[in-house]
């Protein structure tokens, strides 16, 4: 039987981390990485921006060169996936039908686009954006004469990719069920900033509708029922409506977890031997009070990885990164640092007519995220608010002439009346 020292489950983000940083901490032992591309590991946010707009080439996407893996001594399983472990043999069994040995083994598979459950969702012409190949579909249709595109939800997949093609001169039209876009990760003032510059671009914005089914001819995609009954004419259809994290395997093995898997600070799940990070991984996070929250972003798959591969290497420091996100869109870049789930009270900081401006979230009077369009200075100072949880006046942080580091070097952090927040 085959066998590694650690084994890497996932050749994304979080599976190409864990192996960098192992090499980086002194790990000398054998390490195996199995992805189910056919690629070597490379970067999937751009894949619903620069990829599909055609302004970056793929090879430009490879998160290292692809010789890298080797000079690493790294080895890689492309094409494959883990379908089983057992926990005490210590052994993973592949979708090929081998079982491959590790010492240590890292879960990084991250997730599943979530398929809607409608007739007709299987339809030729309906799409989810997670690898190369779905792109690279998408672009053939769009070339082949698609004109019509439904995006479907509201987050910030199905926002970059109604951007990306608007800008390509498709007609594009999108679908969010809930009253607003964005409603899951920002608060009302952010969506409604997105949805006037998306509508003034011409996208058909349709908030709080419900799909019935897709109908179709010759096995093609032709159209959306709404729930209304209303018919949306298409030839496409983007679908872009959260994962599902893969731990089918990790659950059917004994460890905890539901939406995900339940790790500790370590990004230790409750598996002997076996970490699990990125997409999958439900961690408690003290920038939400220590509650378990799974993060879907590059710096929590990338900062997971490495706390996992420093305990392996014997180096244990627990997980405790400031979270951070953003998006492209148009000529916008919204840059995101902590979380505002649960947020009490919103500050707009500048004037959103100016395309230039940051939200500032607090939760107990404490500064727990920001917002940034278009200001990165402000995404930037921004951080140390969230690290040391600072308390400053909601009129305070309005003075946009003010740079947030100022606030709190001049010592102008100072107590106030949350229940006026």
């Amino acid at each position: 039987m085959r066998g590694s020292d650690v084994v890497i489950v996932g050749a994304g983000h979080a599976g190409a981390q864990a192996s960098i940083a192992l090499r980086q901490h002194g790990f000398s032992g054998s390490i195996l990485m199995i992805g189910r591309d056919s690629e070597p590991p490379y970067e999937r946010p751009p894949l619903s921006k620069e990829y599909l707009s055609g302004e970056k080439p793929f090879e430009r996407l490879y998160i290292r060169p692809p010789a890298f893996w080797a000079e690493k001594d790294v080895e890689l399983e492309l094409g494959n996936a883990v379908t089983a472990l057992d926990p005490f043999a210590r052994t993973v069994m592949l979708s090929s039908g081998e079982a491959v040995r590790y010492g240590s083994l890292i879960w990084a598979a991250g997730g599943n686009p979530r398929r809607l459950a409608c007739s007709g969702a299987d339809l030729n012409g309906v799409h989810s954006v997670r690898d190369k190949a779905d792109v690279d579909r998408m672009t053939c249709e769009l070339a082949g004469g698609a004109r019509r595109v439904v995006v479907i939800g509201g987050g910030y997949i199905g926002l970059e990719a109604a951007a990306v093609l608007t800008k390509l001169g498709h007609c594009v039209t999108l679908l969010e069920a809930l009253p607003r876009v964005l409603a899951r990760v920002a608060g009302a003032d952010l969506s409604n900033f997105y949805q006037q510059e998306h509508r003034a671009r011409g996208v058909h914005l349709r908030l709080g509708v419900a799909v019935d089914c897709m109908e179709g001819a010759g096995g093609k995609v032709t159209g959306i029922r709404l729930g209304s009954g209303e018919m949306i004419a298409c030839e496409m259809v983007v679908v872009g409506i959260g994962i599902e994290p893969v731990v089918g395997p990790l659950l059917a093995a004994g460890a905890r977890g539901s939406n995900g898997v339940v790790v500790d600070e370590l990004c230790r799940t409750s598996l002997p031997a076996v970490f699990a990070v990125g997409d999958c991984a439900a961690h408690p996070n003290p920038y939400v009070d220590g509650a378990v929250t799974r993060l879907e972003s590059v710096q929590n798959a990338n900062d997971m990885a490495t706390t996992a591969a420093k305990a392996i290497c014997g180096r244990s420091e627990p997980y405790h990164a400031v979270p951070w996100f953003w998006s492209n869109q148009y000529d916008l870049r919204l840059q995101t640092v902590g979380l505002s789930l649960g947020h009490a009270t919103s500050v707009v900081r500048g004037d959103p007519a100016s395309r230039s401006f940051s939200i500032v979230y607090l939760r107990n009077g404490e500064v727990v995220a920001l917002d940034c369009v278009n200001r990165t200075k402000d995404y930037v100072q921004g951080r140390k608010l969230i690290e040391t949880r600072a308390k400053i006046a909601p009129d305070e942080l309005r003075k946009v002439e003010t740079p947030l580091s100022q606030l709190f070097q001049a010592g102008r952090l100072h107590q106030y009346d949350a229940k006026d927040a």
